[in-house]
């Protein structure tokens, strides 16, 4: 896995009203749904990047009030994802 490494200055990680074990995995649920609202990256690759399940991702951009993209590789994804469990 790459690894990419994001410099916050101190006076921002301060500012962020989180339990410090609790900011690294926030920081990447919310970059991945900001990667997810541009375009940049499929569901499947950002549900990755925020350490969920795809279907926790779904509920997550409902919370969040996301729409939906949902692309001809998505539902090639989910036919053989449902061929595969029948």
């Amino acid at each position: 896995m790459g690894t990419l490494i994001l410099e916050i200055p101190d006076d921002i990680a301060d500012a962020i009203r989180l339990p410090p074990k609790e900011v690294d995995r926030e920081l990447h649920k919310e970059l991945a749904l900001a990667l997810y609202q541009c375009g940049v990256l499929s569901s499947g690759k950002v549900s990755s990047l925020a350490g969920m399940t795809r279907w926790e991702f779904e509920d997550f951009l409902g919370l969040h009030r996301v729409r939906r993209h949902y692309t001809d590789e998505n539902l090639e994804e989910d036919i053989n994802y449902a061929r595969s469990h029948v």
